[in-house]
């Protein structure tokens, strides 16, 4: 068995073309979205996503702002530039870039976010949506991951879904989302035992655990979605969690890194934002 491939290329390009149509559509009733980034300091990484996330903004006529803080910026500074693109109607969505410095508290500064404006889906109250399946900003990165799923064209319903990973940012919203396709699902973390045990009965598996090569071929249920979630650097070199080369031999469908799930979180995020400013035209 040889897996498909699950594109983000291809599949983000579609929703980017969704999104330009929207933006159009939006800016013919005189509104322009407007996604406004907050960067503080100047991690490598971040520079390149907060790059990506500009073009994405370009690419599909949105307005793009990037607010740049020095390093030693303090909580109250930083919360004030939240709360200044909070009362910007220019801006429809805002997006700290994480991580921040060690001295600055995240959770703290998220949640000065407008929820109506927090394009991340990481606010308290976003998150209580996501849990209870009521209308809300969902996370980019499990949007992005469901959206790959559904393309597949497998009816979800009723799968064995495995999620290696808790995090706020992915595992714990990406399970609920598949617990709302009807999936059943279970959660696996660093004190899982018999982490295969669980991995091999899944016929939908979701790794963001950030360990290279850290699914091996014989971890995988022959015919599964393998979804990797991981972005990893070895030797100068991008990679996944999953082991792509083994794990094709099994799978069903797997999704490559690069050119996987990273693509369609930036796709996911400009959807949220164009979604955002659809919703002042209802006030």
């Amino acid at each position: 068995m040889t897996a498909r491939i699950l594109d983000g290329k291809v599949l983000s390009a579609q929703i980017k073309d969704e999104v330009t149509a929207r933006v159009e559509a939006l800016k013919a009733k005189g509104v322009i979205p407007g996604l406004a980034v907050i960067l503080v300091g100047n991690n490598p990484a971040s520079e390149i996503y907060v790059r990506n996330k500009g073009k994405g903004c370009e690419e599909t006529g949105m307005l793009s702002r990037t607010v740049r803080l020095d390093e030693a910026t303090t909580q109250e500074e930083l919360e004030g530039q939240i709360e200044a693109l909070n009362r910007d109607p220019e801006i429809h969505g805002i997006l700290v870039q994480l991580p921040l410095p060690r001295h600055l508290d995240e959770n703290a500064a998220l949640a000065k976010i407008l929820p109506e404006k927090d394009v991340d889906g990481f606010h308290l109250i976003n998150a209580g949506h996501l849990m209870t399946g009521t209308e809300g900003v969902v996370p980019c990165t499990p949007k992005g991951a469901l959206y790959m799923l559904r393309s597949t064209g497998e009816d979800l319903s009723g799968k064995e879904a495995v999620v290696i990973g808790r995090s706020n940012i992915v595992g714990k919203p990406m399970a609920m989302l598949l617990l709302q396709q009807n999936c059943t699902v279970t959660v696996c973390h660093s004190r899982t035992k018999d982490l295969a045990e669980h991995t091999r009965r899944a016929d939908i598996l979701v790794s963001a655990v950030g360990k290279a090569g850290f699914v091996t071929k014989d971890m995988v249920k022959p015919g599964a979605i393998v979804i990797d979630v991981g972005i990893n650097r070895v030797d100068g070199k991008v990679c996944g969690d999953v082991d792509f080369e083994s794990v094709s031999e099994t799978a069903g469908w797997i999704t490559p890194v690069p050119g996987g799930v990273g693509k369609m979180t930036i796709a996911m995020l400009l959807s949220n934002t164009v979604d955002a400013a659809e919703r002042t035209l209802g006030k």
